[in-house]
Protein backbone atom coordinates (compact mmCIF):
# COMPACT_ATOMS: atom_id res chain seq x y z
CA UNK A 1 0.00 0.00 0.00
CA UNK A 2 1.25 3.43 -0.82
CA UNK A 3 2.27 5.76 2.32
CA UNK A 4 1.93 9.42 2.11
CA UNK A 5 3.01 11.46 4.83
CA UNK A 6 2.01 14.83 5.96
CA UNK A 7 1.05 16.62 9.02
CA UNK A 8 -2.26 16.34 10.20
CA UNK A 9 -4.96 19.17 10.31
CA UNK A 10 -6.86 17.34 12.95
CA UNK A 11 -5.96 13.87 13.50
CA UNK A 12 -9.27 7.73 15.54
CA UNK A 13 -15.06 5.69 16.63
CA UNK A 14 -15.12 2.88 18.04
CA UNK A 15 -16.08 -0.78 17.80
CA UNK A 16 -19.86 -2.03 18.17
CA UNK A 17 -20.62 -5.52 19.38
CA UNK A 18 -24.23 -4.97 16.83
CA UNK A 19 -23.69 -6.63 13.31
CA UNK A 20 -23.09 -4.14 11.20
CA UNK A 21 -26.10 -3.12 8.59
CA UNK A 22 -26.26 -5.43 5.35
CA UNK A 23 -24.35 -8.39 7.61
CA UNK A 24 -25.87 -11.42 7.52
CA UNK A 25 -25.25 -14.83 9.26
CA UNK A 26 -22.80 -16.00 6.37
CA UNK A 27 -21.10 -12.76 6.00
CA UNK A 28 -21.58 -9.36 4.76
CA UNK A 29 -23.74 -9.04 1.93
CA UNK A 30 -22.22 -7.01 -1.12
CA UNK A 31 -21.55 -3.27 -0.63
CA UNK A 32 -21.50 -0.62 -2.93
CA UNK A 33 -24.18 -1.47 -5.16
CA UNK A 34 -24.58 -2.79 -8.83
CA UNK A 35 -22.07 -1.91 -11.61
CA UNK A 36 -25.22 -0.02 -12.85
CA UNK A 37 -25.62 2.03 -9.57
CA UNK A 38 -21.73 2.78 -9.46
CA UNK A 39 -21.66 3.82 -12.70
CA UNK A 40 -24.29 6.20 -12.75
CA UNK A 41 -23.11 7.89 -9.32
CA UNK A 42 -19.95 8.18 -11.15
CA UNK A 43 -21.65 9.93 -13.97
CA UNK A 44 -23.65 12.21 -11.31
CA UNK A 45 -20.00 12.81 -9.53
CA UNK A 46 -18.56 14.37 -12.57
CA UNK A 47 -21.45 16.61 -13.87
CA UNK A 48 -21.63 17.86 -10.67
CA UNK A 49 -18.16 18.44 -9.54
CA UNK A 50 -17.21 19.50 -13.29
CA UNK A 51 -20.23 22.47 -12.77
CA UNK A 52 -19.40 23.97 -9.69
CA UNK A 53 -15.89 24.52 -11.16
CA UNK A 54 -17.04 26.20 -13.81
CA UNK A 55 -19.62 28.50 -11.44
CA UNK A 56 -16.71 28.75 -9.01
CA UNK A 57 -13.99 28.54 -10.14
CA UNK A 58 -12.92 31.99 -9.50
CA UNK A 59 -13.23 31.72 -6.04
CA UNK A 60 -10.56 29.28 -5.30
CA UNK A 61 -8.18 32.17 -6.75
CA UNK A 62 -9.57 34.14 -3.34
CA UNK A 63 -9.90 31.96 -1.06
CA UNK A 64 -6.32 31.00 -1.98
CA UNK A 65 -4.45 34.53 -1.83
CA UNK A 66 -6.68 34.77 1.64
CA UNK A 67 -4.95 32.40 3.30
CA UNK A 68 -1.93 33.30 1.73
CA UNK A 69 -2.00 36.74 3.09
CA UNK A 70 -3.86 35.82 6.78
CA UNK A 71 -1.33 32.43 7.33
CA UNK A 72 1.23 32.12 4.90
CA UNK A 73 2.06 29.46 2.83
CA UNK A 74 0.62 26.80 1.83
CA UNK A 75 -2.52 27.24 0.87
CA UNK A 76 -3.52 24.10 0.53
CA UNK A 77 -3.66 21.27 2.56
CA UNK A 78 -2.81 17.70 1.77
CA UNK A 79 -3.05 14.37 3.54
CA UNK A 80 -2.93 10.76 3.31
CA UNK A 81 -6.89 9.35 3.89
CA UNK A 82 -7.87 6.06 3.21
CA UNK A 83 -10.28 5.74 -0.06
CA UNK A 84 -12.14 2.85 -1.63
CA UNK A 85 -11.00 -0.66 -0.95
CA UNK A 86 -8.77 0.71 1.62
CA UNK A 87 -6.50 2.31 -1.45
CA UNK A 88 -4.48 5.72 0.26
CA UNK A 89 -5.16 8.60 -2.01
CA UNK A 90 -3.63 12.38 -1.53
CA UNK A 91 -7.12 14.60 0.19
CA UNK A 92 -6.94 18.50 -0.66
CA UNK A 93 -8.74 21.17 1.36
CA UNK A 94 -7.93 24.65 2.28
CA UNK A 95 -5.56 24.90 5.03
CA UNK A 96 -7.47 26.43 8.12
CA UNK A 97 -4.72 26.02 10.75
CA UNK A 98 -1.47 27.09 12.40
CA UNK A 99 1.50 25.67 10.47
CA UNK A 100 2.83 23.87 13.80
CA UNK A 101 -0.97 22.54 14.15
CA UNK A 102 0.12 18.71 15.48
CA UNK A 103 2.39 20.06 18.42
CA UNK A 104 -0.58 23.49 19.00
CA UNK A 105 -2.91 19.76 19.94
CA UNK A 106 -0.85 17.88 21.40
CA UNK A 107 -0.23 21.02 23.97
CA UNK A 108 -3.34 21.20 24.55
CA UNK A 109 -4.89 18.06 25.05
CA UNK A 110 -1.58 17.70 27.53
CA UNK A 111 -2.50 20.31 29.66
CA UNK A 112 -6.94 20.61 29.17
CA UNK A 113 -8.27 17.02 30.76
CA UNK A 114 -11.53 18.34 28.81
CA UNK A 115 -10.24 18.64 25.84
CA UNK A 116 -9.04 14.92 26.29
CA UNK A 117 -12.27 13.80 26.53
CA UNK A 118 -14.01 15.89 23.89
CA UNK A 119 -10.88 14.49 21.04
CA UNK A 120 -11.26 10.89 22.41
CA UNK A 121 -15.64 10.87 21.72
CA UNK A 122 -15.60 13.45 19.08
CA UNK A 123 -12.06 13.85 17.13
CA UNK A 124 -12.99 17.35 17.10
CA UNK A 125 -12.88 20.71 19.29
CA UNK A 126 -15.34 23.29 20.13
CA UNK A 127 -12.44 25.78 20.66
CA UNK A 128 -9.76 24.25 18.87
CA UNK A 129 -6.68 26.64 19.34
CA UNK A 130 -5.07 25.59 16.13
CA UNK A 131 -7.63 27.10 14.19
CA UNK A 132 -7.18 30.59 12.32
CA UNK A 133 -9.51 33.50 11.97
CA UNK A 134 -9.89 33.06 8.35
CA UNK A 135 -10.03 29.33 9.27
CA UNK A 136 -12.85 29.57 11.28
CA UNK A 137 -14.94 31.59 8.63
CA UNK A 138 -14.12 28.83 5.81
CA UNK A 139 -14.90 26.05 8.15
CA UNK A 140 -17.87 27.64 9.54
CA UNK A 141 -19.31 27.14 6.18
CA UNK A 142 -17.88 24.10 4.49
CA UNK A 143 -15.41 26.61 2.51
CA UNK A 144 -12.66 24.67 3.05
CA UNK A 145 -13.91 21.94 1.52
CA UNK A 146 -14.16 23.08 -1.95
CA UNK A 147 -10.35 21.59 -3.14
CA UNK A 148 -12.36 18.17 -2.73
CA UNK A 149 -13.87 18.34 -5.64
CA UNK A 150 -11.22 18.29 -7.59
CA UNK A 151 -10.70 14.77 -5.86
CA UNK A 152 -13.75 13.89 -7.20
CA UNK A 153 -13.10 15.23 -10.57
CA UNK A 154 -9.81 12.59 -10.40
CA UNK A 155 -12.02 9.14 -8.92
CA UNK A 156 -10.87 9.74 -5.59
CA UNK A 157 -13.83 10.89 -3.66
CA UNK A 158 -17.60 11.17 -4.53
CA UNK A 159 -19.87 13.93 -4.00
CA UNK A 160 -21.68 11.56 -1.12
CA UNK A 161 -19.68 9.26 1.14
CA UNK A 162 -18.15 8.46 4.39
CA UNK A 163 -16.06 11.19 5.17
CA UNK A 164 -12.45 10.31 4.07
CA UNK A 165 -10.44 8.91 7.35
CA UNK A 166 -7.57 9.65 8.76
CA UNK A 167 -4.65 6.81 9.27
CA UNK A 168 -5.25 7.41 12.96
CA UNK A 169 -9.00 6.33 12.90
CA UNK A 170 -9.07 3.25 10.89
CA UNK A 171 -9.32 1.10 14.04
CA UNK A 172 -12.30 3.31 15.16
CA UNK A 173 -14.15 1.56 12.85
CA UNK A 174 -14.55 -1.68 14.31
CA UNK A 175 -17.07 -3.77 12.34
CA UNK A 176 -17.74 -0.82 9.83
CA UNK A 177 -14.40 -0.62 8.17
CA UNK A 178 -15.55 -2.84 5.50
CA UNK A 179 -18.90 -0.80 4.82
CA UNK A 180 -16.49 2.40 4.76
CA UNK A 181 -13.70 0.69 2.08
CA UNK A 182 -16.81 -0.26 -0.50
CA UNK A 183 -17.14 3.06 -1.99
CA UNK A 184 -15.77 5.95 -2.23
CA UNK A 185 -15.06 8.55 0.49
CA UNK A 186 -17.87 12.02 0.06
CA UNK A 187 -17.87 15.36 0.64
CA UNK A 188 -20.97 15.41 2.21
CA UNK A 189 -22.85 12.37 3.71
CA UNK A 190 -25.25 11.43 6.70
CA UNK A 191 -23.57 12.65 8.82
CA UNK A 192 -23.25 16.29 7.76
CA UNK A 193 -26.39 16.63 7.71
CA UNK A 194 -27.43 14.83 11.17
CA UNK A 195 -25.76 17.12 12.97
CA UNK A 196 -21.64 17.00 11.90
CA UNK A 197 -19.65 17.33 14.76
CA UNK A 198 -22.35 17.02 17.23
CA UNK A 199 -22.75 13.58 16.55
CA UNK A 200 -19.94 11.09 18.34
CA UNK A 201 -17.67 9.01 15.91
CA UNK A 202 -19.13 5.81 17.35
CA UNK A 203 -22.56 7.11 15.71
CA UNK A 204 -20.61 8.40 12.45
CA UNK A 205 -19.48 5.02 11.35
CA UNK A 206 -22.57 3.53 12.04
CA UNK A 207 -24.12 6.25 10.21
CA UNK A 208 -21.72 5.42 7.38
CA UNK A 209 -22.41 1.36 7.21
CA UNK A 210 -26.28 2.72 7.19
CA UNK A 211 -25.88 4.86 3.93
CA UNK A 212 -23.36 2.14 2.31
CA UNK A 213 -25.62 -0.45 3.19
CA UNK A 214 -28.99 1.45 1.49
CA UNK A 215 -26.97 3.19 -1.46
CA UNK A 216 -29.08 5.20 -4.21
CA UNK A 217 -28.47 8.14 -6.65
CA UNK A 218 -32.05 9.29 -5.51
CA UNK A 219 -30.49 9.34 -1.77
CA UNK A 220 -27.64 10.79 -2.79
CA UNK A 221 -29.59 14.09 -4.06
CA UNK A 222 -31.61 14.03 -1.20
CA UNK A 223 -28.46 14.19 0.89
CA UNK A 224 -27.02 16.55 -1.33
CA UNK A 225 -29.75 18.70 -0.94
CA UNK A 226 -30.12 19.21 2.58
CA UNK A 227 -26.35 19.64 2.66
CA UNK A 228 -27.13 23.32 1.47
CA UNK A 229 -29.69 23.73 4.35
CA UNK A 230 -27.18 22.35 6.59
CA UNK A 231 -23.87 24.54 5.28
CA UNK A 232 -26.08 27.98 5.03
CA UNK A 233 -26.81 27.50 8.74
CA UNK A 234 -23.85 26.29 10.20
CA UNK A 235 -25.46 23.59 11.78
CA UNK A 236 -23.09 21.52 13.55
CA UNK A 237 -19.84 23.42 12.43
CA UNK A 238 -16.22 23.59 14.39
Amino acid sequence: MNTLHSGTQGSGAPSSAAAPPGAHAGGTAPLGGSRLLRGSKRAVDILMAGTFFVCFGWAYALIWAGVLLTSGSPAIYMQPRYGRNGKVFRFYKFRTMVPDADAVLARHLRENEDARREWHKFQKLAHDPRITRLGAFLRKYSIDEFPQFWNVLKGDMSMVGPRPCMFAQKGLYGPYWNHYCAVRPGITGLWQISGRNEVSYRRRAAMDAEYVATLSVLGDMAIVLKTFGVVAGARGSR
